[in-house]
């Protein structure tokens, strides 16, 4: 098991993908999984993101009590700003649908 500080880390990174890129099956999954990770094995719930120019400050609740930890944008944004950058290398493929059947 992540630590916390890295699964909220890593949550974070992609949730600011996810949130922009709402196409993006991948991310999508991939938040969630982070977002499963964070609530069934660390416990945490309540989780609030806030934004100013320098930090991104995440709430939660752990085991009843209230927490916040901080992490710099330009951290955090790397991922979407290469994604954005360099678009050909991210493309999202659709889901495919349960009834489809796969080809080879």
């Amino acid at each position: 098991m992540s630590s916390l500080q890295d699964t909220l880390y890593n949550w974070l990174t992609i949730k600011v993908v996810a949130d922009v890129r709402v196409d993006d099956t991948a991310a999508q999954d991939t938040v969630n999984l982070f977002y499963e990770v964070l609530t069934e094995e660390h416990g945490i719930s309540e989780i609030t993101v806030k934004k100013d120019e320098q930090m991104y400050e995440v709430s939660y609740v752990l085991q009843g009590e209230q927490k916040r930890t901080r992490f710099p944008v330009e951290l955090i944004d790397v991922m979407l700003e290469q994604m954005e950058a360099e678009p050909e290398k991210f493309i999202n493929y659709p889901k495919e649908e349960e009834n489809d059947e796969p080809t080879n």
